[in-house]
This record gives C-alpha cells, sequence and structure tokens, in this order.
C-alpha cells in the first residue's frame, strides 16, 4: 500500500491531467481514494506519469553495443555483423540472463517498467543435446532477471531462420515455464510475465513458421510480434518473393486482431488503411531506426487512421540505448518530416497507453483506478526545467536523458532517488563484462 503525495501535475491517461495524490492498494493497483496505513511517498511539485512501456526491445543486444562496423550500415550488412558478434560470445542462458539484467536495470533507471524482449538468436540446434531445454533455460534467465529488478516482462519467443517445428515447441515450452498453462492470454496471473511469439521478418522466415507460431498464439491466446517495411525486409520480400512484406504478412494469417509490427518505416496509405482495418497495432523505433538511416515511419498517419502506435528502442548496434522517454523525444522532433508534428501528449499516450494497447493489456500505461500501480515520478525543479510553461509536454521538450527520481512497479518501489531498490547496478555492470569477455 502507497501514497504518492503532492505531485503538481498527474497524467492519468492521454487525455486527463491533474493534480494530487496517487493511491495504491494492497494488492498494487491503482485505488481510487486512500488506503489505511499506506507508505507514503511525498512527491511535492513532481510530474507523476504511468510507467513506460518498451514495446519493442532486443535485450541480448545490450552486450553489443558500438561495435566496429555496425554504425550507419546497410541493414543488409548490420545483420551478419551482429550475428558473428553472438556467436563468438556463445549465446546461452549465462549470456542472456546477463544481458537482460543490465538492460532491463537501464529500463527502469530510465522509467520504463514493462519490456517487451524480442528474442531472435538461440544456441545453434546443431550443437545441443536438448535444443527445446535451451530455448527454455533461456527464457528462464531473462525472467529471473527480471523477477530480481522488479520489472514487468513480456517474452516474445522470436525466430530468425529457425526451424519451424522447433520454434513451436519450445513456444509451448516457454508458456509453461514462464505463464503456467493455465494462464489468461499468455499473462502470469500477477501480471508480472507475459508470454508472446514472432518471427523476426518475412525477411529471416518463411510461411511455415509464420504457420507455427500462429499456431501456438491461437492455442494458448497469445499476442503475435514482427517486424515488416524496414529496409532488408521490404527488398528482400521484392527479391524472394516479388511481393511486398505486409502482402506476404497479410497471405499468412497475420495482418489480424492479436498482432504488432514493428518498424514500418516504408509503409504506403493503403497498407496503413489495411492495418487499421483488421486491427493490427504498430510499434515505431526511431532510436534505431532514423540514426541507422533505416527510415522514419509516418506516426501521425498510422494514429490518425485508427492504428494503436507503441514506442520501442530496439536494441544495442543499432540504438545502443534502452532510454525510451530519450527516443520519445526523438519520435516528437522527426515527426513532422513524414507528416504532421506530433505533440508530446500524443507521444507520451504512445510510450505508455499506445504500447499497453498493443500488447493486449488494458491494465498497464495509465492511472485510472484498478490498473497496476506502474508509476513514475519526474523531478522538474531542476535548472533544466526552468522557464518551462508546461511540465508535462517539458518531459519531452526539456532535460534530454531525464531520469525519474522513484519508479513504481505494481505498487513496489523499484527506484527511490535515482537508484536501483532491488540490485547493484555496478554488480550488474561487472558480470556482463565478465561473461562477454570470458
Amino acid at each position: 500500500m502507497l501514497t504518492i503525495s503532492g505531485a503538481a501535475h498527474v497524467l492519468v491517461d492521454p487525455d486527463t491531467v491533474c493534480a494530487g495524490d496517487v493511491h495504491v492498494d494492497a494488492e498494487g493497483r491503482i485505488a481510487d481514494a486512500a488506503v489505511p496505513g499506506a507508505e507514503r511517498l511525498d512527491v511535492t511539485g513532481a510530474v507523476v506519469t504511468a510507467g513506460l512501456v518498451n514495446a519493442h526491445h532486443h535485450l541480448l543486444q545490450t552486450a553489443f553495443r558500438t561495435l566496429p562496423g555496425t554504425r550507419g550500415v546497410a541493414m543488409r550488412d548490420w545483420l551478419p555483423r551482429m550475428a558473428a558478434a553472438y556467436a563468438a560470445a556463445g549465446i546461452d542462458a549465462s549470456l542472456c540472463g546477463a544481458t537482460a539484467a543490465a538492460g532491463l536495470a537501464e529500463a527502469l533507471l530510465s522509467g520504463v517498467t514493462t519490456v517487451a524482449d524480442h528474442q531472435l538468436n538461440w544456441p545453434d540446434p546443431a550443437d545441443a543435446a536438448d535444443a527445446v531445454g535451451d530455448t527454455v533455460a533461456i527464457a528462464r534467465a531473462v525472467a529471473a532477471a527480471a523477477d530480481e529488478l522488479g520489472a514487468r516482462l513480456v517474452f516474445v519467443r522470436g525466430t530468425a531462420r529457425d526451424d519451424p517445428a522447433l520454434a513451436a515447441d519450445s513456444a509451448e515450452a516457454i508458456v509453461a515455464a514462464l505463464v503456467g498453462g493455465h494462464a489468461r492470454g499468455g499473462v502470469s496471473a500477477d501480471g508480472m510475465r507475459q508470454v508472446a511469439v514472432g518471427p523476426a521478418g518475412v525477411h529471416s522466415d518463411g510461411e511455415a513458421t509464420f504457420a507455427a507460431l500462429r499456431g501456438v498464439a491461437v492455442r494458448h491466446g497469445l499476442r503475435r510480434r514482427t517486424q515488416a517495411n524496414e529496409q532488408v525486409d521490404t527488398a528482400i520480400a521484392r527479391e524472394r518473393y516479388a511481393r511486398r512484406p505486409l502482402e506476404l504478412l497479410d497471405a499468412w494469417g497475420w495482418v489480424e486482431p492479436g498482432v504488432t509490427i514493428a518498424h514500418l518505416c516504408d509503409i504506403e496509405p493503403h497498407e496503413i488503411d489495411l492495418l487499421a482495418a483488421r486491427g493490427v497495432a504498430a510499434t515505431h523505433a526511431p532510436g534505431c531506426d532514423v540514426p541507422m538511416g533505416w527510415g522514419i515511419a509516418p506516426v501521425a498517419r498510422l494514429r490518425d487512421a485508427g492504428v494503436a502506435v507503441g514506442l520501442g528502442t530496439s536494441g544495442g548496434g543499432s540504438n545502443d540505448a534502452g532510454h525510451l522517454l530519450a527516443d520519445a523525444r526523438l519520435a516528437m522532433q522527426v515527426s513532422a518530416l513524414v507528416g504532421r508534428p506530433l505533440t508530446a501528449l500524443e507521444v507520451l499516450a504512445m510510450a505508455t497507453a499506445g504500447g499497453a494497447a498493443g500488447l493486449g493489456r488494458d491494465d498497464l500505461g495509465h492511472l485510472r483506478p484498478g490498473a497496476r500501480a506502474d508509476v513514475c515520478v519526474w523531478d522538474v525543479s531542476g535548472v533544466a526545467d526552468a522557464g518551462v510553461a508546461d511540465p508535462v509536454a517539458g518531459l519531452l521538450w526539456a532535460s534530454p536523458g531525464r531520469r525519474p527520481r522513484h519508479v513504481v512497479v505494481s505498487g513496489r518501489v523499484v527506484v527511490r532517488d535515482y537508484r536501483l531498490v532491488t540490485a547493484d547496478e555496478g554488480g550488474i555492470v561487472d558480470r556482463l563484462r565478465a561473461r562477454v569477455s570470458a
């Protein structure tokens, strides 16, 4: 139980800003009144928002930032260079656990309370005695890192040229291991874990893989996620199939409700209308696509058409940071290059409710009564916010690299006064360094 008291501005949801207190009940949900005996967290003068939702991350890539030969190159060249780095390090549970701990700690310290980790790379099954067991071990290691830190995790069993049967079998096993066979929609009872599935894209996986993972998703009510209409995706779809990526996804049963598609830099007006009509969600990843020269998704046009749009950082090697608020600022700043300018409130909505919508989570991304109590407290009293007329909009316009003072997940304070509560930041860094250099 918790009372977050004295906030000058509370962004309850994308349409509601007020002043006052935020109350959390014993179940870790937002309450509509004070709860007797609650701990009091004084945040006088601060801005309070829902926890941010990073709707598209690759936590494994946290260990592979600023690698030589990965900056400003075509995606066709970037992908094999990153794959070589993964292979050299040796993908296993120890590597994925260490990278997840670092990436999730970075997320919490920058205000992200929910991370969707699209895990695409796995040990070579030819070298494994138990390929399914190896994938489950990796999923467990990532989930254990999230549990230790107190982060909310969406683990996406992804593929990149995987055997379709192995992908499906391991996805089934991961559902059982992480959320149990009776979890509703792939979400654990406490809402802290969720399982989804999704190939990297039509550039890496064929119809059989998409069909196999669609089958798993239908059986368990899982969300599906993939990537489309980036540089390499469009080029390979044309070369291999003489079609555009979204045409293929539609033919393969992946343009329908429950699907979220990341990137969408090269998307045409009729394709936007198709996604809107079919109830497909989107994820914008400007911190990856813009600096790499891979394009800018026309976010305003997607939103105006009725597509739910979330925000993601993608991973290391392209973005090299997991700071979603910094990417929200970038999304706002570049939006006018591909359409109308987005407002700060629109982009904050993408970073909260928009990402939650793509995950099928109406319990996240807002602070209305009954929501999971994922909360960020932003101190706006310093010189970087001096002269700011609208402190909520100022979260994006002012102070690049801003971090929250406090972060609460499911009613539990996990970052207090800019420091992790449940883990040692230095120890996380040392663990990852030791694993990658081993």
